[in-house]
């Protein structure tokens, strides 16, 4: 029996660095990066040389001969999302188990294929919702399993991304709602997939209203704010505007993505007030879950800070979470080269502060401690998730390990949502949905 598992990584922009690094180190024991896969094979060769790597490399077409010829176990999918399906498909029928990062694909059909996949062949398919391991996130959930405000009516859950981190998916692939579904799939699955875990239950109707409000040319002209170039990088009226992302400041975005456009095209840094962009950036959100409760949900993407407030209304009281996870983008250029949790470039820490209290009926407000940690990113949450993925977590009675059926879940509310905002009309999830 082998003492180690080998993996293979398909695509290799930035989502797929957390798992190399992870392979390549806490969990190198038991774990061993076997083999690489892209269109891109300049991109292959600079994300082995930030590590002095040497492994095999493979294109697509050669997908099933990398799985042979390098005995892969898992594959792990950190492709675009509308390629998930392709990959993670072709992986359980080469007799491979898969992990996948959020969320597990853009539409119904590819839903179906995925699901019928792997019910016909048996392999385990994990979605990778690094926000349920979050302390702050667990705690809630430790909360709301223990019936501290009784049956749960109603959820009011606000998201709020920066006009940094908002603006980024404006700029690349995302942009075009083939590619991600829309910021309703690409993101807010991590936050259905939270209310779905948090309330124990499942999407039954949604309606919901959105528009490309601020990003766009449309929008730009309107406000009289002129933003004549098609890219950032090496363009002199991109200078001064901190919309703009310039990949040579950055050497890890100009090795991944600049020096490797003339294989596949591929633009990493496009004007966010320019043309070609079909998602929406503000989204309001109305669900009924199967349970009875019903949330409201709002997503702004480009907010002058970026966290979320969350809302519980019960039959036993109130439990609010507010989380600030940026305090605000300073406007400069080394806002594109910091972490989230440096404001402007500076030594200046933001420590992700989360505020997390129970109002009973009858009764005082009650502030609720939570350990908070600041190994590893999103507050702590990857490094748990990671051991989880490569280590097996054990025993978790608050069933953070997601697979294949919460990631249906997940992205079912988002993929109701664009049909309800396409409409007008609210979508019953039964009728996309009959599993």
């Amino acid at each position: 029996m082998k003492s180690s598992k080998n993996y293979a990584i398909v695509g290799t922009g930035v989502r797929s660095i957390m798992f190399r690094d992870a392979i390549l180190g806490e969990h190198s024991k038991n774990s061993k990066l076997a083999a690489l896969c892209d269109i891109n094979s300049l991109r292959m060769k600079a994300w082995q040389a930030e590590k002095k790597l040497s492994i095999p490399s493979y294109s697509p077409a050669d997908f099933e001969k990398m799985i042979k010829e390098q005995a892969i176990d898992t594959v792990i999918v950190t492709t675009i999302d509308r390629t998930h399906d392709e990959f993670i498909c072709r992986a359980m029928e080469s007799g491979c188990d898969v992990i996948t990062e959020k969320p597990l694909t853009t539409d119904i059909e590819k839903c179906h294929r995925i699901l019928d996949t792997q019910e016909r062949t048996g392999k385990h398919l994990t979605v990778t919702f690094n926000y349920r391991y979050a302390p702050r996130n667990s705690k809630v959930k430790e909360l709301l399993q223990e019936g501290l405000i009784g049956d749960i009516t109603s959820v009011h859950f606000e998201w709020l991304l920066d006009t940094k981190h908002g603006a980024d998916y404006f700029r690349r692939w995302h942009r075009d709602k083939r590619n991600s579904g829309g910021l309703m799939v690409h993101k807010a699955t991590h936050h259905f997939d939270l209310v779905n875990w948090w309330l124990e239950s499942r999407p039954g109707t949604v309606m919901a209203m959105g528009d490309l409000k601020f990003y766009g040319k449309a929008n730009a002209e309107k406000r009289g704010e002129s933003h004549n170039y098609y890219r950032a990088t090496g363009n002199p009226n991109a200078k001064s505007d901190p919309f703009a992302m310039d990949l040579s400041e950055d050497q890890h975005h100009k090795d991944l993505y600049y020096n490797c456009e003339s294989e596949d095209g591929y633009i990493r840094d496009q004007n966010v007030f320019g043309d070609g962009i079909s998602i929406e950036d503000d989204i309001g959100v109305m669900v009924r879950y199967q349970n009875g409760a019903v949330m409201t949900y709002h997503l702004t993407a480009f907010s002058p800070w970026e966290g979320y407030r969350v809302a519980f209304n019960g039959t036993k009281g109130r439990i609010e979470i507010d989380v600030t996870e940026k305090a605000y983008v300073s406007g400069q250029d080394s806002d594109h080269n910091v972490s989230r949790n440096v404001i402007g470039g500076s030594e200046h820490k933001v420590l992700e502060p989360t505020t997390l209290l129970y109002r009973p009926h009858w009764g005082e407000p009650r502030k609720i401690h939570i350990e908070e940690s600041n190994t590893g990113g999103h507050g702590g949450a990857d490094k748990l998730l990671l051991r989880d993925v490569f280590e097996g977590g054990g025993s978790d009675p608050l069933g953070r390990a997601a697979g294949h059926e919460d990631g249906a879940w997940s992205i079912l509310t988002g993929i109701a949502a664009n049909k309800s905002m396409a409409t007008g009309l609210p979508v019953d999830i039964s009728d996309l949905f009959s599993r």
